[in-house]
């Protein structure tokens, strides 16, 4: 992996797990969403921030995915962004406070070993 794929590889992944913070935090400072007010809940999207930020970091993280799958095979880009799942994991954990479950910890790993399987060159 050349330091140019390498760059829109990690672009692609952080963005995608700054952007689940971001939407995470909306989400807690939306609340409770009534599901029969539409409009309000599109408003309540629209106005909150954190929500507003965690779109644009999806965005610009499928931008950078995009250029990647340029340079990149999918069989090789595709597993690989599957870290922003173990970022996401840690994230939660460190800033919202959750457990992570033994066996969520297995499966993590075995999502480590598989990136690391997948982007390996022989």
């Amino acid at each position: 992996m050349t330091p140019q794929e390498f760059g829109l590889f990690l672009i692609s992944i952080l963005t995608n797990a700054v952007g689940q913070y971001l939407l995470k935090s909306g989400a807690l400072k939306l609340g409770s969403v009534d599901d029969r007010d539409l409009v309000g809940y599109i408003w309540g999207v629209a106005t909150t921030p954190q929500l507003v930020l965690g779109l644009c970091c999806y965005g610009l993280g499928a931008l950078a995915y995009i250029l990647l799958l340029t340079r990149v095979n999918l069989s090789v880009a595709g597993p690989a962004v599957a870290l922003a799942y173990v970022i996401s994991v840690i994230i939660g954990v460190f800033w919202f406070k959750e457990t992570i479950p033994p066996m969520r910890l297995v499966g993590l790993g075995a999502i480590v070993f598989g990136v690391i399987l997948v982007v390996w060159k022989q």
